[in-house]
This record gives structure tokens, sequence and C-alpha cells, in this order.
């Protein structure tokens, strides 16, 4: 989930903005700032060569990033910092409503439907590149 907030939050933005990104995921701080350029540089493969976990999501986030100047900053989460322990209430918030009003059926429809429409499309080597 907290790559696909990153996505979202990013995809929400209707054009190309400076963006001052504060996360508490040392995961999706680090995979864009340090892991994503050698993935991409070995294919999408880790240093030893193997597929990267949740490429599909890392290939989304990386899209969306490179619409934007993103300025990254991490944050220890549940330490009180305002807009951090606000957005843990607001998910949760979120969460409670959704369970209220969905059963567990519907959320696992909606949920393959998510992927089924945010997968991306496969990558197409461009022809006339040496």
């Amino acid at each position: 989930m907290e790559l696909q907030g990153a996505i979202e939050s990013l995809r929400a933005l209707r054009q190309p903005c400076a963006v001052t990104f504060y996360t508490d995921s040392q995961y999706v701080r680090q995979g864009v700032l340090s892991w994503m350029a050698v993935w991409k540089m070995n294919g999408w493969k880790t240093k030893k060569r193997e597929p990267v976990k949740n490429e599909d999501l890392w290939r989304q986030l990386d899209a969306e990033v490179q619409r934007h100047r993103v300025e990254w900053h991490w944050l220890k989460g549940h330490a009180g910092h305002a807009g951090n322990e606000r957005c843990d209430v607001l998910a949760g918030e979120a969460i409670a409503k959704i369970r209220e009003t969905h059963t567990p059926a519907q959320l696992a429809a909606a949920l393959a439907e998510l992927e089924a429409v945010t997968k991306p499309a496969p990558v197409v080597d461009d022809l006339f590149s040496g």
C-alpha cells in the first residue's frame, strides 16, 4: 500500500508540479532515490539478477515521478508528526467506512478490478535506438 499511496498521490496531480513528498516509508524513498535507477539499468532485475518485487507498482511510480520534480523526505511514522498522524487517522476512517459499506466479496471484486486497470502496458523496445 505504501507504493500505491505514492502512485495515487502523484497521479492525482493534473499537470507537472514541483512536489515535496513526505513519507514514513524508507522502502518507497530509498526505492525511488537509490534502487530504481539500478533496476531500470538491469532490465528491472536486482543486483542479484532476480526480478524486482512489485515491479508493476515500481514501474507505475517511476512513470508518475517522471512527470514531476519530486523532493523526497522521510519522517518517522507514529512519532507525533502532525501531518503523518492526520494521514493515519484519515486512512483508518476511510477503511472503516469501506468495511461498513462493502461486503468482503465486493472488496475482492474491486481489488481485482483495480489490479486489472493499473497493470502497466507491456514495454516495447524502441526499434530506432542504437
